[in-house]
């Protein structure tokens, strides 16, 4: 029974079209995601000649290719999403990127035409989700073009109750992100540890909230995010502001790596 019960439960963290479904909103309103797009935005704007397609991989409901698309920071845009619903979601949100349902460990039929075409390829906090993260990303380097960039966020710092409800095997730090991405076989330019210091605060309340958090999050399905939720998402908001891209106390980790074949 114990073994059936957690197979359950890793089923239901993973049901990623029941999760847009019931938490597109909150996603959507979460400073921590809106300084993470923010993060990476930035990163892809220095790049001016490598914008003529950007990909993200994991694009859930589509929030940071709405970004991308409102900014002009490429040609095209092409989401890959392995929910459903996320992909229903993100097609009806932005109109001007195309979005495909793919699970990278078994693509579909034709997916193979965006082999090595992509310029950028954006994962922001997906491969915490996933049981190999290393051949995860060994896959997506099948998608970028040779000297292309992989722009990755990935969590730092403690593990909450909450992260583990939403499927979070692992975080990682600057050495770990490093190593997995080279293992991959990608030149890693960069990690950066951001959000000190009001991103870690926001993570410790996050953690401190435990198990309360969940069951928050189980009536959000039901209701809409409480006033005082969303005045203290505003607050932090304006204090993310003031936060340092990188710091070594940062608990949000941006790792900056290419694709190191020779470009043709």
């Amino acid at each position: 029974m114990i073994e059936r019960s957690s197979k359950i439960e890793i089923e239901k963290k993973d049901d990623w079209s029941n999760h847009w479904q019931s938490y597109a909103k909150s996603a959507s309103e979460n400073p921590a995601q809106k300084m993470r797009h923010q993060l990476i935005l930035e990163k892809v704007l220095e790049f001016s000649d490598r914008r003529e397609l950007l990909l993200d991989v994991g694009s859930g409901q589509g929030d940071f290719l709405a970004k991308a698309v409102s900014l002009k920071v490429a040609k095209k845009y092409i989401g890959f999403e392995l929910s459903e619903a996320g992909v229903a979601i993100s097609r009806n949100k932005v109109k001007d990127a195309f979005f495909y349902q793919v699970d990278l460990f078994s693509p579909p039929v034709g997916i193979n035409v965006f082999n090595n075409a992509a310029n950028i390829i954006v994962c922001s906090d997906v491969i915490e989700h996933v049981d190999d993260p290393l051949l995860f990303c060994k896959l997506i380097l099948n998608y970028l073009k040779p000297g292309g960039l992989l722009l990755l966020t990935v969590p730092g710092g403690p593990m909450s109750s909450f992260d583990r409800y939403i499927g979070h095997r692992k975080h990682f730090n600057k050495a770990t992100i490093s190593n997995l991405l080279e293992q991959a076989g990608y030149s890693v330019d960069a990690v950066k540890m951001a959000g000190f210091p009001f991103f870690n605060l926001y993570r410790l309340l996050v953690i401190l909230r435990g198990s309360k958090l969940i069951q928050d999050a189980q009536e959000s399905k039901i209701t809409t995010s409480s006033f005082m939720a969303r005045i203290l998402m505003k607050i932090f908001g304006a204090l993310f502001k003031l936060n340092l891209d990188d710091s070594r106390f940062g608990w949000q980790v941006f790792a900056i790596a290419r694709n190191p074949s020779s470009i043709k």
